[in-house]
């Protein structure tokens, strides 16, 4: 099945190997997808998995010509700068973009000979198969989206937006999300230190707690606020922390604020803000 899946999207070459496409090849190797289908490029030296070809230059890899399509994955900003080396590589060939608040439409400014333009927006946990994955596209034909899916759905959840004027807000929530709740983790950790609990121990309860209540809400058939209610006996311990939480939304408002700062400043992105 994953040679199937892999063989509809095809060989890929990852242009710029940070965290982020790092994770994304991790996880689809961990899948059982060959890494023969796979190389890399990437300017400076950096070690990558055993089979996957590396290249350190546009014209090594063009000389190659081993690639069905292209993924980006450097910084947004050096989008200007690079594209002119890659026209080559992109030429007939769809790009997979990982360029966080660039949209479609510029993506066809800097390759116009590509075949397809996809914007992808995953996140870390792409590496254990449990990264919502946010798609949008133009160009590809129809017979390969499900094959697209299907390949990106080995990274944990693949899903495409039909308007792209959402996919900064979808990933503000999906894609920089896990930042916040790493941020609640360790506010919460702290917060039990503070109170008298060893760090080191507040630390380890925080993260079981959350692993596992993740877990229950994933495969729950009611809403994490149905669970949580559940939690909470009237006048009990949980009830009274909730409490604090609802008071005047002051939780949803923050996130709120949050989710909206994160895609705002999307939108500056695109408009070529630094």
């Amino acid at each position: 099945m994953h040679m199937t899946q892999a063989a509809q999207i095809g060989r890929l070459l990852i242009i710029g190997y940070g965290n982020m496409s790092g994770a994304m090849l991790a996880g689809w190797l961990a899948a059982g997808v060959d890494p023969a289908r796979f190389a890399v490029l990437n300017r400076s030296p950096k070690p990558v998995p055993a089979g996957v070809t590396s290249y350190r230059d546009a014209a090594q890899a063009a000389d190659a010509g081993t690639h069905d399509a292209i993924i980006l994955g450097f910084k947004p900003h050096q989008l200007g700068e690079v594209a002119p080396d890659f026209q080559t590589l992109a030429e007939g060939r769809a790009v997979y973009s990982l360029l966080a608040g660039l949209t479609v439409a510029q993506l066809q400014d800097a390759f116009p000979a590509a075949s397809a333009h996809v914007r992808v927006m995953p996140n870390l946990a792409s590496r254990i198969g449990k990264s919502p994955i946010i798609l949008f596209e133009s160009g590809l034909a129809e017979t390969k989206r499900a094959g697209v899916s299907e390949f990106f759905d080995l990274l944990g959840n693949a899903v495409w937006l039909p308007e792209e004027d959402k996919y900064d807000l979808a990933t503000a929530l999906a894609g920089s999300g896990p930042g916040f709740v790493y941020r609640f983790i360790d506010a919460l950790a702290q917060a039990g230190a503070d109170l008298g609990l060893q760090a080191d121990q507040s630390r380890s309860l925080a993260l079981a707690m959350v692993d596992g209540a993740a877990s229950l809400a994933a495969g729950a058939d009611v809403s994490p606020g149905a669970l949580a209610d559940r939690v909470a006996s009237p006048g009990g311990m949980t009830r009274e922390g909730l409490n604090v939480l609802d008071a005047d939304d002051a939780l949803k408002e923050l996130l709120t604020r949050t989710l909206k700062a994160t895609s705002d400043r999307g939108a500056e992105l695109s408009a070529g803000g630094n």
